[in-house]
């Protein structure tokens, strides 16, 4: 599956800096540009006029509710209105219920909180990249089973409740990327690839492999204090 090109809408200087880094770092995913205004998605998608010219190529968009020149709602009303084909993810300190409900009813894919972790902010785009390709990049023509698939990762089920100190947003995002590695990886690399400590990353692995969803193995050729190292159970069910 081709990249998927995001374009960051955030006024916030700081808060746009790091979700356009979020977005870097994520695999599969492609940073489109960043605009800082309604004036500026206008400008980058060609809606300002007559709305006739053909936007830039992107995908996906990160939408703050609150610019400085347009509420959030008006712009996906606006991008909806023109047809034009892209998904976007709320990303917002607002916690109105009528706007979320607002929100919903425009057609948006996600609604994220701030304050978040990049944690929290893999899963959301993570749980988007699967819908994106159990549904979107499918033929013309689809199954029910395809999407009942595509809207399950969308809004994935209630973890279970988990041990004292463990999230369930951390917990999904070491699922994903266990899920993505096509090798066993350690308690290291997993720390460093979503920027956590070592001995927080041991601990979702090792509740993970205690749930048989993960597989253990010892890593050999090391020195020292010995190492395991973890790959996704290919038969295990999502959770």
């Amino acid at each position: 599956m081709s990249a998927i090109r995001v374009l960051v809408v955030e006024d916030d200087p700081v808060a746009a800096d790091a979700h356009a880094e979020y977005v870097r770092r994520l695999e599969g995913f492609e940073l489109a540009g960043i605009a800082r205004s309604g004036a500026e998605l206008a400008a980058f998608l060609h809606l300002a006029g007559d709305g006739q010219g053909r936007a830039p190529a992107v995908d996906l968009m990160l939408l703050d509710m609150n610019l400085p020149d347009a509420h959030g709602l008006d712009i996906v009303r606006r991008v909806r209105g023109l047809g034009l084909p892209l998904d976007i993810v709320v990303i917002t300190a607002v916690r109105d219920l009528q706007v979320v409900r607002s929100a919903i009813s425009s057609g948006i894919v996600q609604y994220l909180i701030k304050p978040f972790t990049y944690a929290a902010f893999s899963d959301k785009l993570g749980a988007y990249r699967e819908f994106r390709r159990n549904l979107v990049e499918q033929a013309s023509t689809t199954t029910q089973a395809e999407v009942d698939s595509a809207f399950a990762s969308l809004r994935p089920a209630t973890a279970a409740v988990l041990p004292k100190g463990l999230s369930t947003e951390t917990l999904r995002a070491v699922s994903r990327l266990l899920k993505e590695l096509s090798a066993p990886t350690s308690a290291v690399e997993v720390s460093e690839a979503l920027s956590m400590s070592r001995v927080t990353a041991r601990r979702y692995l090792e509740y993970l492999a205690d749930q048989q969803s993960v597989l253990r193995t010892p890593r050999y050729g090391t020195r020292g204090r010995p190492e395991f190292e973890y790959s996704w159970a290919r038969n295990a069910a999502d959770r």
